[in-house]
């Protein structure tokens, strides 16, 4: 399982996992990616991920936020 040990930005695992892109909907768009990176799924999938989780595919990388 993937975590995150707080870093006092949250009090839920949940807010945290989203902030450091690691939650479900982040594993999948990457997953997808790596797929379609070799062929085996649409590029439109991708896209198609990302609006329906609803990530800000802009925004600024958690590491430096």
């Amino acid at each position: 399982m993937l975590g995150t040990d707080g870093f006092g930005r949250s009090d839920f695992r949940g807010k945290l996992r989203e902030h450091f892109e690691v939650n479900r909907h982040y594993v999948v768009v990457a997953a997808l990616k790596a797929l379609s990176e070799e062929g085996t799924v649409p590029a439109a999938k991708v896209a198609e991920a990302i609006q329906k989780y609803g990530i800000k595919a802009d925004k600024i990388n958690p590491l430096y936020a």
